[in-house]
């Protein structure tokens, strides 16, 4: 698959040819779920936590007599029927993560750039630099090329000056190719790389 390269200003810079490994795959909405799934499950806090009936402050002494009330035969006020009383099976401090072969999160990797070069959503640019780490000279090359919802995918170093200008672009992400992502990538409308990041991706997948 060949692409034509862009700079940021929108200039012709070449062409350059893609890897169908990469790239051209059908891609399978499926591997895309689960590996979403994961990465959302993974990233979860798992902070929530309600008072069971063994966690209350509240008497445990029997609530009146066993029999000759007329009433219901009850014991603790602390259980969950009282108002009071503890949460019955309520959620508990725990790690939502599950587990995904590895093979198959990479396999995600490639179907999610394939749904970005097969939808016209895929843009490659010579280099991810700017002069001034200035938002509004990056917005006007932005406006060039046509993109208000991205996601950037530099070389293994960012220049400081574009992630700084970027940082308060809504719906603008900047990421180094190590950190590239499905979710990220599938959340944003266009994929941006650079060629150091193509070269690294071609490299980690060879």
């Amino acid at each position: 698959m060949d692409l034509t390269v862009t700079t940021l200003e929108g200039k012709d810079a070449g062409k350059i040819s893609l890897s169908d490994d990469l790239f051209g795959l059908e891609p399978r909405q499926d591997l895309l779920q689960r590996v979403v799934r994961w990465q959302l499950a993974k990233r979860q806090q798992g902070t929530h936590k309600s008072l069971g009936r063994a966690e209350i402050s509240r008497t445990g002494a029997k609530m009146y007599r066993q029999k000759g009330t007329g009433r219901a035969r009850h014991s603790s006020a602390r259980a969950p029927q009282f108002r009071g009383g503890g949460k019955a099976h309520g959620p508990v401090v725990r790690s939502h993560a599950h587990d995904l072969p590895k093979k198959v999160r990479a396999l995600g990797l490639r179907h999610a750039l394939s749904v970005k070069a097969k939808g016209s959503d895929l843009i490659v640019v010579d280099s991810l630099s700017a002069n001034d780490a200035k938002t509004k000279a990056l917005l006007a090359s932005l406006g060039k090329l046509g993109i208000t919802n991205a996601l950037f995918i530099g070389g293994n170093e960012l220049d400081s000056n574009f992630r700084l200008a970027a940082k308060n672009i809504p719906n603008v992400d900047v990421l180094p190719v190590q950190g590239i992502n499905v979710y990220d990538i599938l959340r944003r409308g266009k994929l941006v790389l650079s060629k150091d990041a193509i070269a690294a991706l071609e490299e980690r997948f060879k």
